[in-house]
């Protein structure tokens, strides 16, 4: 389980590496773009949800355990990617495969 950290302020939210990997790959490219979007995950005790909203000024850190970057599912980072060309990327924030948006 790695850890995503928004701008120093709150607990970190714990994501499986290979989320979190997949997370990185498509916010940074949206970051690389100066392109912001709003960032949603359920919470891992299953109450609630929390977003942010993110923008390039703000920091941004992701922390993996596994010390072998995992490998990408192009798939994955499709839907992912098509999220964000919607101004909002969802994900468990408990491990797994990341939750569609509600349209």
């Amino acid at each position: 389980m790695g850890s995503l950290i928004y701008d120093g302020f709150g607990t970190p939210v714990r994501v499986d590496d290979r989320e979190l990997a997949h997370l990185k790959m498509v916010i940074t490219t949206k970051l690389r773009r100066a392109e912001s979007f709003a960032l949603s995950w359920l919470h891992s005790d299953g109450d609630g949800r929390s977003t942010v909203w993110v923008h390039p000024a703000i920091n941004l850190r992701f922390d993996f355990d596994d010390p072998e970057p995992p490998q990408l599912d192009p798939e994955w980072l499709a839907r992912l990617a098509d999220e964000g060309v919607a101004g909002m990327i969802t994900f468990s924030g408990t491990a797994g495969v990341p939750r569609r948006a509600a349209a």
